[in-house]
């Protein structure tokens, strides 16, 4: 099983939303819930975001491999978290 790490902003209407599909991923699949899941505010930890190379948030990283960035939807979003299943 893969780290993913989600980047977002706190005051970002996008992330919570992401924040709500993840839930509802959550408790369709429990595997989804074994995910070790990193969720960074870039504002609150700059020097570990300025590290990646996105511009949009949410962002996902599923290792050190970006899957998704800016808006994502139910099926973006489980698509992050079979790639993170995948040994």
């Amino acid at each position: 099983m893969k780290k993913i790490k989600m980047f977002i902003m706190a005051s970002c209407p996008y992330c919570k939303e992401a924040l709500r599909w993840m839930n509802e991923l959550f408790a369709e699949n429990l595997n989804y819930k074994k995910l070790e899941i990193e969720i960074i505010d870039e504002r609150e930890k700059p020097e570990i975001a300025n590290k990646f190379d996105y511009y949009y948030v949410p962002s996902f990283y599923v290792e050190d491999k970006k899957m998704h960035e800016g808006a994502a939807g139910l099926e973006k979003i489980r698509r992050v978290f079979d790639a993170a299943l995948k040994e």
